[in-house]
């Protein structure tokens, strides 16, 4: 039992998938201080906002988990070119 306090597969690949979302739908050369960058940034992290409702329910995460799900996600979209404040704003909200 303890053991599955350390599983952490299903959180690495969520943190992954979020951030390829992510990447996938917003460009890197976007203007932050746009309007239309705003409208589209809101509309995408309600969409992921959705998908992370639906992974809560189905998996309890722990402090270590929570800690593996940011720092995946976090990287994948460093590794992709994103700024590093705006990345450490978005890990940020994913585990808020």
């Amino acid at each position: 039992m303890i053991f599955n306090w350390f599983n952490s597969k299903d959180t690495d690949k969520f943190g992954t998938d979020m951030a390829q979302f992510f990447i996938q739908r917003m460009p890197l050369d976007s203007d932050k201080s746009s309007k239309k960058f705003a409208a589209k940034t809101q509309d995408i992290l309600s969409k992921m906002e959705l998908q992370i409702m639906q992974f809560k329910s189905n998996f309890k995460l722990n402090i270590y988990t929570k800690a593996k799900l940011a720092n995946r996600f976090k990287w994948t979209l460093k590794d992709a070119g994103f700024n590093t404040t705006y990345v450490d704003e978005l890990t940020e909200w994913l585990v808020k």
